[in-house]
């Protein structure tokens, strides 16, 4: 006959056996989940470690120059400007004058690459433009007057007075066009020469769809900015304010 206590010790066995092997799966899954859970992790690390390698690339840029633009796009800048492109971006924080000449050669290769390329669909979107709109143009440009100044009426929306070859007015442009902002668009000493202001419109690829839809505008200065009597160098970004043009 067994022991009363050998008796009362088999279920206390029983008990611990029994939570022993229900512990042992629920710890294998907790660790597996955990095990997962870390893959995933490092599985998006890695696509976004490659993908900011190819973004990199497609800039010309080197993985550091990358991260540095992700840095400045979650400060100041990025509040101002938050789709202005990497190189214009890391170009105006450059550190000294060497990575300043780096990121502007960057950007006139950059550029002259999508200018040729834009230049030819811009051809292909004239010809077809002319074959089905034939009697509309493209760019409606405001008449100017041919003997004297003609004075900039104020309607609420922002002036931009702009020259050719202007590279902080195309710099210009680029922001205004990347925040959605309408304005009314001036080129100075285009000499009423309509060719050559739409030539120049295309070149800095302004939007044409803004412009046929009247957010921007293409206009003959005709000594308008003259007349506003505002100082300082082109690019100018006017509004009038209680009746005075102000640098905005």
């Amino acid at each position: 006959m067994a022991s009363p206590n050998i008796s009362r010790a088999w279920p206390a066995v029983a008990v611990a056996a029994l939570a022993a092997l229900m512990i042992g799966p629920a710890s294998a899954l907790a660790g597996d989940e955990a095990s997962s859970e870390t893959r995933l992790s490092q599985q998006r690390n890695s696509r976004e470690t490659r993908s900011d390698e190819q973004q990199a690339k497609d800039w010309g840029l080197r993985t550091e120059d990358w991260a540095r633009y992700r840095q400045l796009q979650q400060g100041p800048l990025g509040m101002y400007s938050p789709n202005l492109d990497p190189l214009t971006a890391l170009g105006i924080e450059a550190r000294n004058d060497e990575e300043r000449r780096r990121f502007a050669e960057l950007q006139v290769r950059a550029e002259s690459a999508r200018v040729t390329k834009e230049l030819a669909y811009q051809r292909a979107y004239d010809q077809a433009w002319k074959r089905l709109y034939p009697t509309l143009q493209w760019v409606t440009l405001t008449a100017a007057a041919n003997s004297s100044p003609v004075r900039l009426q104020g309607n609420g929306r922002l002036a931009l007075f702009i020259e050719d070859n202007c590279m902080a007015c195309n710099l210009q442009i680029r922001k205004l066009q990347a925040t959605g902002s309408e304005f009314d668009l001036y080129m100075v000493g285009s000499e009423n020469d309509d060719a050559r202001l739409r030539q120049w419109a295309q070149r800095v690829a302004l939007d044409p769809r803004s412009v046929r839809e009247r957010r921007v505008t293409l206009n003959h200065d005709a000594g308008r900015w003259a007349s506003l009597g505002v100082t300082g160098e082109l690019p100018a970004l006017v509004r009038q304010v209680d009746g005075q043009w102000q640098r905005q």
